[in-house]
């Protein structure tokens, strides 16, 4: 089994970052001997979309289209192409995911999928270009707002469950908001992320 982990945060060793680790601590305590990557989004080239839509208009009955830019994202998209499941961890920025992590969605959606699926008799939608399964689970947090107001300031959770499930056939089987981190702390946190974890394996 391969897990890949997405750190969509700009900042190491933080509470988003811990998090993470967390779940990848979960994963391993019920499946050792799986595939673990992380990647930290920061530490990658991963330029702006710039809407050409060579992705999102190829015929290839590949898994994957061509992206026309060239940088980090043609070995990233081999590791997404490989994961049997997925861990995505972001802050929110604006009640949002990170920049960060706002550009590898974007990146990865038309690369993922092609524009055939129907919503509301209207064509064109996301549909994966594999057939292939996945799982995933998402962390978000906050350093100010607290999980009871959740609702108001995470659009992260929405989002990243719906490009994943739309490009990449990925069932998400679990997300956790963490909030008031500033005042909280992180490790209140961390049993959390750990079940959230064992819970793709």
């Amino acid at each position: 089994m391969n897990v890949l982990a997405i750190m969509g945060s700009p900042r190491k060793g933080e509470a988003t970052d811990l998090l993470v680790d967390k779940a990848i601590e979960g994963v391993r305590s019920k499946a050792s001997d799986c595939n673990v990557k992380k990647l930290n989004l920061i530490d990658y080239d991963i330029q702006h979309c710039r809407n050409c839509l060579i992705c999102r208009d190829s015929r290839t009955t590949e898994p994957v289209s061509k992206c026309s830019i060239r940088d980090d994202m043609d070995q990233i998209c081999i590791d997404v192409l490989d994961s049997d499941a997925l861990i995505f961890g972001t802050p929110v920025h604006m009640g949002y995911a990170t920049g960060l992590m706002m550009s590898f969605l974007e990146r990865i959606c038309w690369v993922f999928a092609k524009p055939e699926k129907n919503i509301l008799s209207i064509r064109g939608c996301p549909l994966p270009r594999s057939d292939r399964k996945r799982k995933s689970v998402t962390i978000v947090t906050s350093g100010i707002v607290p999980p009871m107001y959740r609702k108001l300031c995470n659009q992260a959770a929405p989002l990243i469950k719906g490009v994943i499930k739309d490009s990449l056939n990925a069932r998400t089987v679990g997300d956790m908001y963490a909030g008031d981190i500033e005042h909280k702390g992180v490790e209140c946190y961390f049993g959390k992320a750990f079940k959230l974890g064992s819970k793709l394996v």
